[in-house]
């Protein structure tokens, strides 16, 4: 490998790792940039790299478990329920470069469950296809641990790996549906285009107003989206767009000079939609361009 490195080759690979790991675009970038300074100061030191693509995996899912560790510790502190920097993937395609699994806000979510060891152990091995000796050198320790990591994390987990993976464009007309329904105000109609245990969470972070807790079950989650979409019509106009949420159907929501409000994502299992997950942090949008004053947007517009 020369001097003249293709860093640039690298880093989707390192990104699609650190942002599993983290569910943060922000944190992730932060992982990647050091990963590749350290191939670039490895290389120019004097070291050869037999692989470099194993260099920045292993410099990345180290530097990611050691960064969840402490990014533990502040979404303990969190106001709110927590979720992921979303990533509007049609966007931006190389998010989804590697592999589309394990993407999906809802499983990103689930995977909080799960220490940070076990989190890159489940994610190199069944997502990135690493076999357990591979794992091993990775994470830095013995293959029988790497296959108890692995396993123990497939537990912690359940039937929510398979439930919770992203959702295939093919379901855009049945979300396209749900919306309507939702500001049409059709209660019946909503709710049969939702699971029994469907979820609606709101992160706000504290910084804008959203949903206090989660909110289960078909009625429930029907009846706060028809009254949310009802409050939304008194106030300033909102323009919904249409794209692709971590590989999944959803909708980015802006204010009339196109700047970012928000972003919904929609997990759609078996033909209905299990989670509806809205991220209003203004601080989780910032990547994804200028981000609007949701709260100057809680007066009503004057008749």
């Amino acid at each position: 490998m020369t001097l003249e490195l293709p860093l640039n080759d690298l880093r989707p690979r390192a990104f699609a790792i650190a942002y599993r790991m983290l569910g943060s675009v922000s944190e992730a970038e932060d992982i990647v940039q050091e990963a590749l300074l350290r191939v670039h100061q490895a290389v120019t030191g004097g070291e050869v790299l037999e692989s470099p693509a194993a260099f920045v995996t292993t410099v990345t899912t180290r530097l990611a478990i050691t960064e969840l560790q402490s990014a533990r510790a502040r979404r303990e502190r969190y106001v709110g329920d927590w979720l992921p920097e979303p990533l509007i993937t049609d966007a931006d395609p190389s998010a989804l470069v590697e592999t589309n699994d394990a993407l999906s806000m809802a499983l990103l979510v689930t995977l909080e469950k799960l220490t940070p060891d076990q989190r890159a152990a489940l994610l190199l091995h069944d997502v990135f296809d690493y076999g357990y000796e591979e794992l091993a050198e990775v994470i830095g320790v013995s293959s029988a641990n790497a296959r108890q990591l692995v396993a123990r994390a497939r537990a912690h987990l359940g039937d929510d790996r398979d439930r919770f993976t992203a959702t295939p464009d093919s379901h855009a007309e049945l979300v396209t549906r749900f919306f309507a329904a939702a500001q049409n105000g059709d209660l019946d109609g909503l709710e049969q285009l939702l699971t029994e245990h469907v979820t609606l969470t709101g992160d706000g972070g504290g910084k804008v107003p959203a949903l206090g807790r989660t909110i289960l079950g078909r009625f429930r989650v029907a009846k706060t989206m028809v009254n949310g979409m009802r409050e939304w019509m008194r106030y300033s106009p909102v323009t919904w767009r249409e794209v692709s949420v971590n590989g999944g159907p959803g909708r980015v929501f802006e204010d009339s000079d196109g700047k970012v409000l928000g972003v919904i994502a929609i997990t759609v299992v078996n033909g209905s939609i299990a989670s509806i997950d809205a991220v209003v942090n203004p601080d989780k949008l910032t990547h994804l361009g200028p981000v609007g004053d949701l709260k100057s947007m809680q007066r009503p517009v004057p008749e």
